[in-house]
């Protein structure tokens, strides 16, 4: 196939990719999955990948390589759907860039160019979460990674994970913060869209290592800061705690920013488990006071989404991971998620489904015999109404 034949072929199967128009699937009453991925690796423009002039690469070489698109922060901004994603090269090096649609579920589009953020010493960036917060910015706290200094010589893999901010009033001129200043590592660090007595809100998520929650990252904490130019964690205190034989057993870390409902703050978060494939990531809910952003006042037992299909395979399989959500003002929320630290779906509720889920579902009573008794008030409740077909 010679150069203009090729490139027309990218192109088509680029259009068509981005043309596809996204369905309903699966559903468990709470979250509607969309069968497509709305954000992949092949979604990155062409012009990203290949240096189009043929005179400098006449055989039509992939010159910048893609190897996944996930974690997206998310944001409605001027009408349009928007994700900040985490896009990752060949090379591992990950960087953020914007997507948007007039569509929640299709039609997703990077903007010409990449995000830069700056750098203050950092090697990897990834994982924002976005917050239009009540003093007018829009601020985003994602992940800087940094080779541990203190590691042993040849150690490579030994990590710093800091909580860096940049901040922007739409999304095209970012400005960068300093990094949150804290005691102990920290990653998953989502901003409170409002005041809380006069401070910045943090969720939290105090850890050990790069990797292990250690015996500081007990889980989820919440902190109080005065400035966000200068954010520094002096005290924080674990809201949502990891649990033995749990779905957060290893750890847990909070999604995108919390939405506010009249009966609550609605949260998504992500739970660790150990089994015998490794770590699996799945999503779970709670729900916060109003009067008290950090006074949990429900949480369903288990995950609310478990990777399933094709979400259960990629670059790091078994995994789901959210960072970034969207309500309308229709009362629909559009959940975009990532599956295996490599692709983006999109999943539908409405606040009135996911407050239910929340506050009518129960909770974890933490061992088998508080399970069945569970299920079993659910059976003798439902025996008005079981038919002959249901058994």
């Amino acid at each position: 196939m010679d150069y203009q034949a090729r490139l027309d072929s990218l192109r088509a199967q680029h259009s068509q990719l981005i043309e596809r128009e996204n369905i309903q699937a699966s559903s468990n009453g709470v979250w509607t999955r969309y069968q497509y991925p709305v954000l992949t690796a092949e979604h990155a423009p062409l012009y990203w990948r290949y240096d189009l002039n043929p005179e400098t690469n006449p055989m039509l070489v992939e010159r910048f390589g893609i190897n996944g698109v996930f974690n997206a922060g998310a944001i409605k901004i001027d009408g349009k759907y928007t994700m900040v994603a985490r896009v990752e090269g060949n090379d591992r090096k990950s960087f953020f860039a914007v997507a948007q649609s007039d569509s929640p579920v299709d039609g997703f589009r990077f903007l010409p160019f990449p995000i830069d953020i700056g750098n203050l010493g950092e090697t990897n960036v990834y994982d924002m979460r976005l917050t239009k917060h009540e003093d007018g910015w829009i601020y985003g706290v994602f992940c800087a990674e940094r080779h541990d200094e203190t590691a042993k010589a040849g150690d490579l893999s030994s990590a710093v994970a800091e909580a860096g901010v940049v901040r922007t009033k739409d999304l095209k001129v970012w400005e960068r913060l300093p990094d949150i200043k804290s005691p102990t590592q920290q990653r998953n660090v989502v901003l409170h869209p409002e005041f809380i007595s006069g401070k910045y809100a943090l969720y939290t998520r105090p850890q050990g290592g790069f990797i292990e929650a250690g015996s500081e990252g007990m889980g989820i904490g919440f902190a109080l800061v005065d400035d966000m130019c200068n954010a520094v964690i002096t005290e924080e205190k674990i809201i949502d705690s990891r649990l033995y034989h749990t779905i957060k057993e290893c750890k847990n870390g909070e999604g995108p920013h919390p939405l506010k409902t009249p009966h609550g703050w609605l949260h998504m978060a992500h739970g660790v488990r150990g089994c015998a494939a490794g770590l699996r990531y799945v999503l779970y809910m709670y729900m916060t006071s109003l009067e008290d952003p950090a006074k949990v006042i429900a949480a369903p037992p288990g995950h609310v989404l478990a990777p399933v299909g094709e979400e259960r395979t990629g670059d790091v399989s078994n995994v789901l991971f959210t960072n970034g959500w969207i309500a309308d003002e229709d009362g629909y929320v559009y959940l975009y998620y990532a599956s295996s630290d490599t692709r983006m779906h999109v999943a539908v509720s409405t606040i009135d489904r996911l407050v239910d889920y929340c506050m009518n579902s129960g909770t974890d009573g933490l061992t088998s015999e508080t399970s069945v008794h569970r299920l079993t008030a659910l059976v003798e409740s439902n025996l008005p109404f079981i038919t002959e077909q249901d058994k």
